[in-house]
Formats: structure tokens, sequence, C-alpha cells
């Protein structure tokens, strides 16, 4: 079978491994990224209160998505750890037992909907454009199982080593995403709602191919069945440990934008707010291949750690820092040169020149942000990987929050370097925190030696 091959892929050569796993899920964020573009592009169309409707519902969708994630990210460290250990057994059980916990947090999602989703959208702040955001977060919160259960699925088929079940119907989608939005939106006239049951039918769409090779097919090699389901609390605990903190890291990066909008309107007003948004979103794209190559370390280290073999284990450390940090330097480099024409084609404000000069001189400081940020991803993602999440979260913290947005605060307000203080000061956090969290993980890789 071609699911036998695809384990013993991951847990021969890490180097192999790796490539076999990253490169496939950097293509899929890349997809989704383009995707969220396209879906504001086309519900610009409808006024601007359905647009701001949507930069309301995205981070709570976000949450929604990373929930997934993070239920995926819990249980392909824990199977993968079970695969190095050859206990298949195990896997299988681990595998019922994430599903069941996926339902379990698409009930609490839909409770929240249901009871509490006025409530948040009042918090955020959207009270002027209620009606909209309502339209389109109704139909996402009650539907939520069609995006956490490809997210999760995902993960289990990412510990068996097969990229590309893991990715590709993310990746068809995103691709249906975009030929539905202006179906539904404008073809059918159902405005911002439309926008919403376009995602839904989406996402469950790519999901029923995942379901065909589980239950039709039945050529995984996990088994999908709950012959196989031996209640364990345990396993419950090993697969939230990892879970519930890589779905708190989706929260952490939306915090940081939250935080960083908030100085730059408070030492150069709203009006840099604009610039800095443009040159974000590349240094969201930045970030893309170090969070696609993570994922693929959770796999392989974690099969490494089960497996209690040190050599692959450090040498998975050590080629997924050098890969990730190879091309996001390129990457970094390539925005640096073409820094103008990329924020002149993301500028959706024609005949504003101005906003364009401005936010190239901010992307142009910024790619900075994530020159070094391969070593601090790479020991949050071995954290989660031999099933130590909440180090995982207690590294990004430091570096995302404590760190770089410190440094943010204290040299742009507290000395009196306005904006240029703010920025910088991130830099110098980030790249600081990045360090520091490689220097833990590679402490724990000379104990993970001496041990094995």
């Amino acid at each position: 079978m071609q699911a036998n091959d695809n384990i013993e892929s991951i847990t021969g050569n890490p180097r192999k491994a790796i490539n076999r796993l990253a490169f496939p899920t950097i293509f899929s964020l890349l997809l989704m990224f383009l995707n969220n573009l396209i879906d504001s592009f086309w519900v610009s169309g409808i006024n601007s209160n359905a647009l701001a409707a949507l930069g309301f519902i995205s981070p709570l969708y976000l949450v929604i998505i990373g929930l997934g994630t993070g239920v995926g990210a819990g249980a392909n460290s824990l199977i993968s750890r079970y695969v190095g250990a050859h206990r298949i057994g195990d896997a299988n059980n681990a595998v019922i037992h994430s599903i069941i916990l996926t339902v379990i947090v698409s009930i609490i999602v839909l409770m929240i909907g249901i009871f509490f989703l006025d409530d948040l959208v009042i918090f955020l702040g959207a009270g002027g454009v209620s009606t909209y955001c309502l339209s389109y977060g109704q139909i996402i919160f009650l539907l939520n199982i069609v995006f956490l259960a490809p997210n999760a699925v995902a993960g289990i088929f990412r510990a068996e080593g097969d990229a590309a079940r893991a990715t590709n119907p993310l990746m068809l989608a995103a691709i249906l995403n975009m030929i539905l939005d202006p179906i539904m939106i404008y073809g059918l006239g159902l405005g911002i709602f439309g926008a919403g049951l376009a995602t839904v039918m989406a996402s469950f769409l790519g999901f029923l191919v995942m379901f065909y090779w589980i239950f039709v097919k039945r050529d995984t090699f996990f088994e999908f069945s709950f012959s196989n389901y031996k209640r364990q609390l345990e396993i419950y605990k090993e697969i939230l440990v990892v879970s519930l903190p890589a779905s708190t890291e989706e929260i952490i990066f939306a915090l940081v934008a939250i935080i960083l909008n908030y100085l730059i309107i408070t030492t150069a007003g709203v009006g840099e707010v604009a610039a800095f948004t443009i040159a974000w979103r590349f240094i969201t794209i930045a970030f893309i291949p170090c969070m696609a190559i993570g994922i693929a370390t959770i796999t392989v280290s974690g099969i490494a750690y089960g497996a209690q073999n040190w050599e692959n284990f450090n040498e998975t450390i050590k080629y997924s820092t050098f890969l990730s940090l190879a091309i996001t330097l390129a990457i970094c480099a390539m925005f640096f040169v073409f820094a103008y024409p990329l924020c002149e084609f993301f500028n959706f404000q024609a005949g504003n020149p101005a906003l364009v000069h401005r936010s190239v001189e901010i992307l142009q400081l910024l790619v900075f942000y994530n020159c070094f940020i391969s070593f601090g991803a790479t020991a949050a993602y071995t954290y989660q990987g031999v099933g130590s999440g909440f180090k995982s979260l207690g590294l990004t913290v430091m570096r995302e929050l404590v760190l770089s947005m410190a440094f943010a605060y204290l040299m742009g307000i507290t000395l009196g370097m306005g904006v240029f203080g703010v920025y910088l000061g991130a830099i110098i956090g980030m790249n600081l925190g990045s360090f520091i969290g490689f220097a833990f993980i590679w402490i724990f890789n000379m104990k993970f030696k001496k041990k094995s």
C-alpha cells in the first residue's frame, strides 16, 4: 500500500521526510492566503460596511481554523510518537480519540455561536455593522465542523507521512471558494451571506474527498474505526497538551497585530496604519515557509523522539532550522528588492503614491523582523513534536508578545523614538526571542542525547 511507503519515508532520513511533508504544505498555505485576499476583493464590491464586517469576523474565523489545526497538531504529535515506538494499535486508538475530541470542540463552538455571537460582535466594536457580521458569521459558527474536521484529519494524515492527502483537500477548498464567491455573492444575489455560504460549501466539498479516502476507498494507513477505540483519558490529555497551546498561538498572532496597530496610532497616527497594513501582508507571507516546515517538524521530531533515535532528532532540528532560514532569507531579500512594485500592486487606494512610498519604507525595514524567526519557530514546533505543547506556547509568548512588543513599547514610547522605534523594537525583540528559544530546544536536544 502507498500508506506503508509513506510511513517508511518519514521514519528514515529526516531531511527527505521534512522535504516530503513541508513543500506541499507551503503551497497549500500560500493558496489559502491568496484565497483570503480574493475573499476580501469580492466582498469589497458589496459596500464598505460589508468589507468592515468581514474584517471583524475574520479573526473569529481564524480562531476556529486554529482550533482545528491545534487538534491536528496534537494528534500529529502523539500519533507520530506512537509510530516511532512501533505502537500502531495505540496510534489507531489515538486517531479515534482525535475525531471524538474534534466533535466535542465543534459542539462547544456551535454553542458559542448560538448564544454569544451577538455579544462577540458588540465586544469587537462592530455594532455599526452587526447585521453584516451576523449574516456572514452565523453560518460559519453553525457549520464549524466543516472547518475543524479537515484540519484535524490533515494532522492525522501528516502523522502517516501522506502530505498530499493532508494538503490537497485544503487547497481544493481554497480554489472552490474563489470560484463560488462571485457566484454566491453576485450571481445568486446573496450578498455577504453568500460569501459565508461559499466558504462553508468549499470546505465541505474538500472534506468529502477526505471522507472518500477514509470510508469508501479505505486505503489509509491508520484505521478510522471505532472498533479500535479504547477510552483512555491519558490520550485525550496528551492531545490537549499540544492542541490547546497550538490553538492559542493563532490568537497570539492576532494580538501582535492589534498591539502594533495601537503603538503605531499612538506614535504616528491612523494614516500610518494603512501603510503598515500593506507591508504586514508580506511579513505574514514570509512566515509561511517557517510554519510549513514547522508542521513537518512536528511529525519527524515526534517519530524520532518516540523511537528514542537521537541522531534523527538532532538532524531534524538542524535541517528544519537551516531550510526555513534559507527560504525565509530568500523571500525577505526579494521583498526588500521588489518592495515598490509589490506594495503598489496591493495598494487598493488608487492615486495615493504617498501611501505606496511609505508602505515600501516600512516593508524594507520589517523584512528584518522575520530574518531569524526560523530559530524560534523550529524550537516551538519541536516542543510540540515531543508533546511539550505548553513549552512551545511559552516560547511563542516570550518571542511574540513579551520581548517583541516590550521592545517596541520601550523604544517607540519610553525612549521617544516614535514609530521607527516601534518597528525597530519589534525587530530586536523578535530576533532575540528566536535565539533564546533555540537555545532552550538545543539544551533539550543535548539532554535527550544523554538519555538515549
